[in-house]
Protein backbone atom coordinates (compact mmCIF):
# COMPACT_ATOMS: atom_id res chain seq x y z
CA UNK A 1 0.00 0.00 0.00
CA UNK A 2 1.37 3.26 -1.24
CA UNK A 3 1.84 6.56 1.22
CA UNK A 4 -0.42 9.75 0.54
CA UNK A 5 0.04 13.25 1.41
CA UNK A 6 -3.11 14.96 1.83
CA UNK A 7 -3.06 18.47 1.77
CA UNK A 8 -5.49 21.33 3.28
CA UNK A 9 -4.89 25.31 2.41
CA UNK A 10 -6.34 26.53 5.29
CA UNK A 11 -7.41 30.57 5.05
CA UNK A 12 -9.40 31.85 8.17
CA UNK A 13 -11.52 28.60 8.31
CA UNK A 14 -10.20 26.61 11.40
CA UNK A 15 -13.96 25.28 11.86
CA UNK A 16 -14.12 23.81 8.12
CA UNK A 17 -10.46 22.66 8.46
CA UNK A 18 -10.90 20.78 11.91
CA UNK A 19 -14.41 18.95 10.06
CA UNK A 20 -13.04 18.13 7.28
CA UNK A 21 -9.97 16.85 9.40
CA UNK A 22 -12.09 15.06 11.66
CA UNK A 23 -13.87 12.99 8.49
CA UNK A 24 -10.33 12.11 7.50
CA UNK A 25 -9.43 10.51 10.69
CA UNK A 26 -12.24 8.29 9.61
CA UNK A 27 -10.47 6.82 6.20
CA UNK A 28 -10.07 3.31 5.38
CA UNK A 29 -7.34 3.39 3.85
CA UNK A 30 -4.15 2.92 5.58
CA UNK A 31 -1.36 4.46 4.94
CA UNK A 32 -1.59 8.34 4.78
CA UNK A 33 -0.41 11.59 5.92
CA UNK A 34 -1.94 15.14 6.68
CA UNK A 35 -0.54 18.57 6.06
CA UNK A 36 -2.60 21.50 6.66
CA UNK A 37 -0.78 24.64 5.51
CA UNK A 38 -1.83 27.95 6.85
CA UNK A 39 -2.01 30.95 4.42
CA UNK A 40 -1.58 33.67 6.68
CA UNK A 41 -4.77 33.52 9.03
CA UNK A 42 -5.19 36.13 11.27
CA UNK A 43 -8.27 34.56 13.46
CA UNK A 44 -5.67 32.01 15.33
CA UNK A 45 -6.60 29.28 12.70
CA UNK A 46 -3.63 27.44 13.58
CA UNK A 47 -3.64 27.60 17.22
CA UNK A 48 -7.10 26.18 17.23
CA UNK A 49 -6.23 23.24 14.90
CA UNK A 50 -3.43 22.45 17.52
CA UNK A 51 -5.43 22.74 20.57
CA UNK A 52 -8.39 20.21 18.47
CA UNK A 53 -5.04 17.86 17.68
CA UNK A 54 -4.21 18.21 21.39
CA UNK A 55 -7.52 17.44 22.68
CA UNK A 56 -7.84 14.33 19.93
CA UNK A 57 -4.40 12.96 21.16
CA UNK A 58 -3.56 13.55 17.48
CA UNK A 59 0.33 13.97 17.33
CA UNK A 60 1.55 16.71 15.18
CA UNK A 61 4.35 18.65 14.02
CA UNK A 62 4.49 22.54 13.00
CA UNK A 63 6.46 24.13 10.52
CA UNK A 64 7.33 27.10 9.03
CA UNK A 65 7.40 27.55 5.49
CA UNK A 66 11.61 27.30 4.81
CA UNK A 67 11.72 24.67 6.94
CA UNK A 68 8.65 22.63 5.54
CA UNK A 69 9.88 23.19 2.22
CA UNK A 70 12.82 21.25 3.05
CA UNK A 71 11.09 18.11 4.09
CA UNK A 72 11.21 18.95 7.98
CA UNK A 73 12.79 16.66 10.52
CA UNK A 74 13.73 13.39 8.87
CA UNK A 75 12.83 11.19 11.85
CA UNK A 76 9.76 13.03 12.92
CA UNK A 77 6.95 11.51 11.12
CA UNK A 78 3.69 12.67 12.91
CA UNK A 79 0.30 12.03 11.37
CA UNK A 80 -0.31 15.80 10.86
CA UNK A 81 1.69 18.34 10.12
CA UNK A 82 0.84 22.26 10.13
CA UNK A 83 2.75 24.54 8.19
CA UNK A 84 2.54 28.68 8.80
CA UNK A 85 3.32 30.19 5.57
CA UNK A 86 2.76 33.77 6.77
CA UNK A 87 1.37 34.73 3.92
CA UNK A 88 -1.71 34.45 1.92
CA UNK A 89 -0.39 32.61 -1.12
CA UNK A 90 -3.43 32.03 -2.96
CA UNK A 91 -4.41 28.64 -3.56
CA UNK A 92 -1.71 27.19 -6.02
CA UNK A 93 1.37 29.03 -3.61
CA UNK A 94 -0.76 27.09 -0.64
CA UNK A 95 -0.71 23.68 -2.41
CA UNK A 96 2.75 24.10 -3.22
CA UNK A 97 4.20 24.59 0.15
CA UNK A 98 2.59 21.27 1.45
CA UNK A 99 3.70 19.48 -2.03
CA UNK A 100 7.24 20.99 -1.82
CA UNK A 101 7.23 19.49 2.18
CA UNK A 102 5.49 15.94 0.47
CA UNK A 103 8.03 15.71 -2.34
CA UNK A 104 11.59 16.51 -0.18
CA UNK A 105 10.34 13.89 2.12
CA UNK A 106 9.83 11.54 -0.35
CA UNK A 107 7.54 8.77 1.39
CA UNK A 108 4.42 9.16 -0.80
CA UNK A 109 3.57 8.06 -3.90
CA UNK A 110 0.28 10.29 -4.27
CA UNK A 111 -0.61 13.87 -3.37
CA UNK A 112 -4.05 14.56 -2.54
CA UNK A 113 -5.25 18.11 -2.65
CA UNK A 114 -8.35 18.27 -0.75
CA UNK A 115 -10.67 22.16 -0.32
CA UNK A 116 -10.43 22.51 3.50
CA UNK A 117 -14.16 23.22 3.31
CA UNK A 118 -15.11 19.81 2.52
CA UNK A 119 -16.51 16.64 4.00
CA UNK A 120 -15.12 12.96 2.52
CA UNK A 121 -16.66 9.46 3.33
CA UNK A 122 -14.20 6.75 4.75
CA UNK A 123 -13.81 5.37 1.02
CA UNK A 124 -13.01 8.41 -0.94
CA UNK A 125 -9.52 7.62 -0.85
CA UNK A 126 -9.50 4.07 -1.65
CA UNK A 127 -11.56 4.96 -4.82
CA UNK A 128 -9.19 7.30 -6.10
CA UNK A 129 -6.10 5.03 -5.17
CA UNK A 130 -7.85 2.35 -7.39
CA UNK A 131 -8.59 3.95 -10.30
CA UNK A 132 -5.19 5.74 -10.58
CA UNK A 133 -3.62 2.14 -10.27
CA UNK A 134 -5.71 0.91 -12.88
CA UNK A 135 -4.33 3.12 -15.25
CA UNK A 136 -0.32 4.46 -14.71
CA UNK A 137 -0.87 7.10 -17.27
CA UNK A 138 -3.68 8.79 -14.84
CA UNK A 139 -1.74 11.67 -13.63
CA UNK A 140 -4.39 13.45 -12.22
CA UNK A 141 -7.94 11.76 -10.54
CA UNK A 142 -10.84 13.77 -9.38
CA UNK A 143 -13.78 12.48 -7.26
CA UNK A 144 -17.27 12.95 -7.55
CA UNK A 145 -17.86 16.37 -5.85
CA UNK A 146 -21.47 16.55 -3.87
CA UNK A 147 -22.96 19.94 -2.36
CA UNK A 148 -22.50 20.00 1.40
CA UNK A 149 -25.98 21.28 1.89
CA UNK A 150 -27.85 18.82 -0.71
CA UNK A 151 -25.85 15.44 -0.65
CA UNK A 152 -27.39 14.68 -3.72
CA UNK A 153 -27.13 17.79 -5.73
CA UNK A 154 -23.98 17.38 -8.29
CA UNK A 155 -20.86 20.01 -8.47
CA UNK A 156 -18.66 17.67 -10.04
CA UNK A 157 -18.60 14.49 -11.58
CA UNK A 158 -14.20 14.33 -11.01
CA UNK A 159 -13.66 17.62 -13.57
CA UNK A 160 -15.47 19.36 -16.62
CA UNK A 161 -14.70 20.93 -19.70
CA UNK A 162 -13.33 24.50 -20.46
CA UNK A 163 -14.41 25.84 -23.57
CA UNK A 164 -12.03 28.27 -24.83
CA UNK A 165 -13.97 30.61 -27.10
CA UNK A 166 -15.52 32.06 -24.20
CA UNK A 167 -13.03 31.52 -21.86
CA UNK A 168 -15.74 29.67 -19.10
CA UNK A 169 -15.43 26.41 -17.71
CA UNK A 170 -18.41 24.11 -17.16
CA UNK A 171 -18.52 20.92 -14.48
CA UNK A 172 -19.32 17.67 -15.73
CA UNK A 173 -23.11 16.54 -14.48
CA UNK A 174 -23.07 19.82 -12.92
CA UNK A 175 -27.26 20.81 -11.44
CA UNK A 176 -27.81 17.28 -11.78
CA UNK A 177 -28.63 15.02 -9.38
CA UNK A 178 -26.79 11.67 -7.85
CA UNK A 179 -27.78 8.70 -8.37
CA UNK A 180 -25.38 6.41 -6.83
CA UNK A 181 -23.18 5.50 -10.06
CA UNK A 182 -21.28 7.95 -12.72
CA UNK A 183 -20.44 6.95 -16.22
CA UNK A 184 -16.28 7.65 -15.54
CA UNK A 185 -15.77 6.58 -19.49
CA UNK A 186 -18.34 9.40 -19.95
CA UNK A 187 -16.50 11.71 -18.04
CA UNK A 188 -13.38 10.54 -18.43
CA UNK A 189 -13.61 11.44 -22.48
CA UNK A 190 -15.41 14.93 -21.94
CA UNK A 191 -13.49 16.85 -19.40
CA UNK A 192 -10.19 18.75 -20.25
CA UNK A 193 -10.00 19.63 -16.20
CA UNK A 194 -10.10 18.10 -13.16
CA UNK A 195 -12.29 19.76 -10.06
CA UNK A 196 -9.75 21.42 -7.65
CA UNK A 197 -11.85 20.24 -4.56
CA UNK A 198 -10.75 16.95 -5.06
CA UNK A 199 -7.47 16.04 -6.98
CA UNK A 200 -5.02 12.80 -6.35
CA UNK A 201 -1.56 13.59 -8.22
CA UNK A 202 0.72 11.47 -8.48
CA UNK A 203 4.68 12.13 -7.39
CA UNK A 204 5.56 11.20 -11.14
CA UNK A 205 3.13 13.96 -12.62
CA UNK A 206 4.87 16.37 -9.92
CA UNK A 207 8.43 15.24 -11.17
CA UNK A 208 7.62 15.82 -14.81
CA UNK A 209 4.89 18.07 -15.35
CA UNK A 210 5.82 20.20 -12.30
CA UNK A 211 3.75 22.44 -9.52
CA UNK A 212 0.44 24.00 -9.57
CA UNK A 213 0.98 27.89 -11.40
CA UNK A 214 0.94 30.62 -8.92
CA UNK A 215 0.30 33.50 -11.57
CA UNK A 216 -3.18 33.21 -11.14
CA UNK A 217 -3.67 33.06 -6.76
CA UNK A 218 -7.28 31.65 -7.33
CA UNK A 219 -9.17 29.84 -10.12
CA UNK A 220 -7.54 28.27 -13.44
CA UNK A 221 -4.97 26.66 -11.42
CA UNK A 222 -6.63 22.91 -12.91
CA UNK A 223 -6.81 23.58 -16.27
CA UNK A 224 -3.63 25.38 -16.48
CA UNK A 225 -2.37 22.01 -14.94
CA UNK A 226 -4.35 19.93 -17.16
CA UNK A 227 -3.20 21.34 -20.37
CA UNK A 228 0.42 21.49 -19.30
CA UNK A 229 0.03 17.80 -18.85
CA UNK A 230 -1.52 16.91 -22.26
CA UNK A 231 0.38 13.88 -24.19
CA UNK A 232 2.04 13.15 -21.20
CA UNK A 233 -0.66 11.93 -18.65
CA UNK A 234 -4.54 11.38 -18.97
CA UNK A 235 -7.10 12.72 -16.31
CA UNK A 236 -9.15 10.06 -14.08
CA UNK A 237 -12.68 10.03 -12.51
CA UNK A 238 -13.33 7.76 -9.66
CA UNK A 239 -16.96 7.96 -9.19
CA UNK A 240 -17.35 6.26 -5.46
CA UNK A 241 -14.83 9.10 -4.08
CA UNK A 242 -17.32 10.82 -2.92
CA UNK A 243 -16.47 14.25 -0.95
CA UNK A 244 -19.62 16.82 -0.07
CA UNK A 245 -18.16 20.41 -0.95
CA UNK A 246 -19.32 23.69 0.87
CA UNK A 247 -18.45 26.32 -1.92
CA UNK A 248 -16.73 29.36 -1.71
CA UNK A 249 -17.54 30.16 1.77
CA UNK A 250 -14.26 31.86 2.40
CA UNK A 251 -14.16 33.91 -0.91
CA UNK A 252 -17.95 34.42 -2.00
CA UNK A 253 -18.22 32.13 -5.55
CA UNK A 254 -21.41 32.05 -6.56
CA UNK A 255 -22.97 31.13 -9.93
CA UNK A 256 -24.81 34.22 -9.61
CA UNK A 257 -23.61 37.31 -9.99
CA UNK A 258 -25.10 39.26 -7.70
CA UNK A 259 -23.84 37.22 -4.87
CA UNK A 260 -20.78 37.09 -6.58
CA UNK A 261 -17.77 38.87 -4.04
CA UNK A 262 -15.73 41.49 -5.31
CA UNK A 263 -12.40 38.82 -4.75
CA UNK A 264 -14.31 36.41 -6.63
CA UNK A 265 -15.24 38.17 -9.52
CA UNK A 266 -12.08 39.72 -10.37
CA UNK A 267 -9.82 36.75 -10.15
CA UNK A 268 -12.76 34.76 -12.23
CA UNK A 269 -12.48 37.63 -15.00
CA UNK A 270 -8.79 38.63 -14.84
CA UNK A 271 -7.43 34.86 -15.32
CA UNK A 272 -9.92 33.93 -17.83
CA UNK A 273 -8.25 36.86 -19.52
CA UNK A 274 -4.61 35.68 -18.57
CA UNK A 275 -5.55 32.13 -19.27
CA UNK A 276 -6.74 32.79 -22.79
CA UNK A 277 -3.41 35.08 -23.48
CA UNK A 278 -1.41 31.91 -22.39
CA UNK A 279 -2.88 29.03 -24.23
CA UNK A 280 -5.45 30.49 -26.43
CA UNK A 281 -4.70 33.88 -28.51
CA UNK A 282 -6.58 33.01 -31.18
CA UNK A 283 -9.47 33.23 -28.62
CA UNK A 284 -9.36 36.29 -27.08
CA UNK A 285 -11.49 37.90 -29.19
CA UNK A 286 -14.25 35.74 -28.20
CA UNK A 287 -13.62 35.74 -24.84
CA UNK A 288 -13.29 39.59 -24.66
CA UNK A 289 -16.64 39.98 -25.66
CA UNK A 290 -17.81 37.68 -23.02
CA UNK A 291 -16.35 39.55 -20.59
CA UNK A 292 -17.39 42.54 -22.41
CA UNK A 293 -21.01 41.07 -21.59
CA UNK A 294 -20.38 40.73 -18.18
CA UNK A 295 -19.12 44.56 -17.57
CA UNK A 296 -22.84 45.30 -19.10
CA UNK A 297 -24.86 42.80 -16.35
CA UNK A 298 -22.55 44.54 -13.25
CA UNK A 299 -23.51 48.05 -15.20
CA UNK A 300 -27.18 47.05 -15.38
CA UNK A 301 -26.82 45.99 -11.48
CA UNK A 302 -25.57 48.51 -10.46
CA UNK A 303 -22.25 47.58 -9.37
CA UNK A 304 -20.10 50.60 -10.17
CA UNK A 305 -17.10 49.74 -8.74
CA UNK A 306 -17.05 45.87 -10.81
CA UNK A 307 -17.35 48.12 -13.62
CA UNK A 308 -14.51 50.38 -12.95
CA UNK A 309 -12.86 46.44 -12.15
CA UNK A 310 -13.61 44.98 -15.53
CA UNK A 311 -12.84 48.05 -17.69
CA UNK A 312 -9.42 48.14 -16.10
CA UNK A 313 -9.14 44.18 -16.85
CA UNK A 314 -10.03 44.45 -20.47
CA UNK A 315 -7.60 47.62 -21.52
CA UNK A 316 -4.59 45.53 -19.68
CA UNK A 317 -4.35 46.08 -15.94
CA UNK A 318 -4.45 42.25 -14.87
CA UNK A 319 -1.16 42.60 -12.39
CA UNK A 320 -3.31 42.91 -9.19
CA UNK A 321 -1.55 40.62 -6.47
CA UNK A 322 -4.25 40.02 -3.65
CA UNK A 323 -2.33 42.59 -1.64
CA UNK A 324 -2.69 44.92 -3.70
CA UNK A 325 -6.24 44.21 -4.87
CA UNK A 326 -7.36 44.76 -1.11
CA UNK A 327 -5.78 48.27 -1.34
CA UNK A 328 -7.74 48.97 -4.32
CA UNK A 329 -10.45 48.39 -2.50
CA UNK A 330 -10.38 50.14 0.41
CA UNK A 331 -9.54 53.26 -1.75
CA UNK A 332 -12.35 53.03 -4.04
Amino acid sequence: MRQVAIILVNWNGWQDTIECLESLLNLDYPDFRIVVCDNGSNDDSLHKIRNWADQHGIKYVGYQRLEAETGGLPTVDPLLTLIRTDKNLGFAGGNNVGLRYAMARGNAAYSWLLNNDTVVEPDALTHLIERAEQQPRIGICGSTILAYGDRKRVQALGGGHYCRWIGLPWHHGRFTRWGGRGNQQRAEAWMNYVEGASMLVSMQFLDEVGLLCEDYFLYFEEADWAIRAEGRFRLGYAPFSIVYHKVGGSIGTSSNPAKTSYTSDYFNIRNRLLFTRRFYPEALPSVWIVIFGSLLLRLFMGKWDRVIMICRLLYGATDFSYEMLTEFRTRS
